[in-house]
């Protein structure tokens, strides 16, 4: 993905103003920032949900976007909730959406609606939905928000491993915990990218 001098304003208010990044195969990459800095308006403009008034955005393969806050029918089950985006993501059958289900210890969670899940479940079930296709750019915003420790180190386990088969990670966060993990971490301040080296692990 390459990202070039990307602006966006909502009337008198300049949000974005002149993002530009590059994000590689096999790369995890973080862009972190205080609320209100922009990050969702940004990764809104990564995923094609929202025009830039200026700039590109530059991405090859296919892509998953995993949004803040879930868009889910409550009505439905977590089962059905997979059936419609495989039908969606015209995918032959569901069995790597129900390994990543298990990977996040929601398996016992298939048969019961949305609308009385926890908010951790649920976004487990938005994590699931953006990646059960093996799309090869991962654009997540605020991914494990919600998440018990447990399940929040096997969201990292799982970001590895999409590394590891070469696919592109860029998770938003106002958070910049375990920046140790992350390949190249980005700090957006004022409309603006700031690179900075990550962390080294604790």
């Amino acid at each position: 993905m390459r990202v070039t001098a990307v602006r966006k304003a909502f009337g008198s208010r300049q949000v974005l103003r002149g993002v530009g990044f590059e994000a590689r195969a096999g790369q995890l990459v973080g862009i972190v920032g205080e609320n209100g800095a922009g990050k969702t308006t940004l990764l809104r403009v990564l995923s094609g949900d929202l025009r830039p008034d200026d700039g590109r955005v530059e991405l090859a393969g296919t892509w998953g976007y995993c949004p803040q806050h879930p868009v889910l029918d409550e009505e439905l089950t977590v089962r059905q909730h997979l059936r419609l985006f495989q039908v969606a993501y015209r995918l032959p059958d569901l069995g790597r959406a129900l390994r990543l289900i298990d990977a996040l210890s929601a398996t016992g969670y298939l048969d019961t609606p949305a609308k009385v899940l926890s908010g951790g479940t649920l976004q487990k079930l938005n994590l699931v939905l953006a990646l059960m296709h093996d799309p090869e750019v991962v654009l997540l915003d605020e991914p494990y928000q919600g998440f018990d420790w447990e399940t929040y180190l096997r969201f990292w386990d799982l970001a590895q491993e999409l590394k590891g088969r070469g696919r592109t990670v860029i998770i938003v966060s106002h958070l910049a915990h375990d920046t140790g993990r992350l390949d190249v971490l980005h700090h957006l301040r004022d409309g603006l990218l700031d690179p900075s080296p990550p962390a080294d692990p604790a």
